[in-house]
């Protein structure tokens, strides 16, 4: 199937990744963005007039609407990791998503696909779980037939995670494990004491590449069995928060001291951090780190959609590599 799709989130993350696989398979898109300048650095990823940035606003039904008006396909990638002016949770994540599933609804489309997040739970501590499982439940009242996918943390060149971990370790000789435990558990063994910080090293996650995010939505778009189904989207390993940034340290080659934060710690680091104007880290984001974010066996996954879930360890230095010391990348490129 090829006809007209609406993309909104275009210019986003895994947005850009999706406007270049619609381009190439012969869609004609149309990018639904607030930053129509960020959207136009798109235009190339296909022929002259194949890729339209549309400015628009998601909070405002008529420019919705508009955007989606004879479109045969839609998707929703939208969505924020922390409250700022404007941008609250319940706006972005529950009513905008309702609003775009309804437009496309009365426009006629064939196919909706709405990107949610691993872990959407109408009952979670935090707003941002609680807000994703609200805005499936309005997609799916508005639009039965939309396909909702559930990724885990995405991980790709641009993304949030690594990125932010690398940076730190240009600017800081530690790092922060979140989600260990409050007292560190002593024992004896044969060689010793032996004192465990970590515990199961904090959170466990199971970060899914971003070129699989977008392969799944083409899947959904193309396949009829995947309709009114929900997908959750992971890697093929589970980490802890301990193992990633071990992970993370080995590929950038650096050396660093890695912090056990329990939880109510990280709260109180929170209560500052989430007055930057990026935000480290809310105190929304330390709730939702209270719940593993794995692959839960309920939903269908990636294999269901033909797609082979790519490893971390294949991907993450190719663009890491960036993070290595001067002495190390001059030895890589020797």
């Amino acid at each position: 199937m090829a006809g007209k799709a609406t993309v909104f989130g275009g210019s986003g993350f895994l947005g850009r990744h999706l406007v270049r696989r619609l381009a190439a398979g012969g869609w004609q898109v149309q990018i639904a963005a607030r930053d129509i300048e960020k959207a136009a650095l798109l235009k190339p990823c296909g022929e002259i007039g194949q890729v339209v940035p549309l400015q628009t606003d998601i909070t405002d039904p008529r420019q919705v609407a508009g955007a989606v008006a004879g479109s045969d396909a839609v998707i929703n990638s939208v969505g924020i990791l922390y409250e700022s002016g404007r941008n609250r949770f319940d706006a972005i994540h529950a009513e905008a998503a309702g609003t775009i599933a309804a437009a496309a609804e009365a426009a006629g489309a064939s196919k909706m696909v709405h990107v949610s997040a691993l872990g959407a739970d109408k009952n979670s501590e935090a707003q941002y779980a609680r807000t994703k499982a609200a805005g499936e439940a309005a997609v799916m009242a508005a639009f039965p037939k939309a396909t909702v996918l559930r990724p885990s943390v995405v991980f790709g060149p641009e993304d949030n995670f690594f990125n932010m971990f690398a940076g730190m370790t240009r600017l800081t000789p530690v790092l922060p494990v979140y989600g260990c435990p409050t007292l560190p558990k002593v024992s004896y063994g044969d060689e010793g004491l032996d004192i465990d910080f970590y515990g199961d090293g904090g959170t466990k996650f199971q970060p899914v590449y971003v070129g699989d995010v977008a392969d799944a939505i083409m899947a959904a778009l193309a396949r009829d069995d995947a309709e009114g189904r929900c997908y959750e989207l992971v890697g093929p390993t589970v980490y802890s928060f301990k193992a990633l940034l071990d992970l993370l340290l080995k590929v950038t080659e650096r050396k660093r001291l890695l912090v056990p934060i329990p939880f109510a710690m990280a709260e109180f680091q929170a209560l500052f951090l989430e007055l930057l104007p990026k935000p480290l880290l809310t105190r929304d984001q330390v709730a939702l780190l209270k719940t593993d974010n794995v692959f839960s066996g309920e939903n269908p996954g990636l294999a269901d959609l033909g797609i082979q879930a790519t490893a971390a360890e294949a991907v993450l230095p190719t663009y890491l590599k960036r993070f290595r010391t001067p002495a190390h990348q001059g030895l890589q490129d020797a």
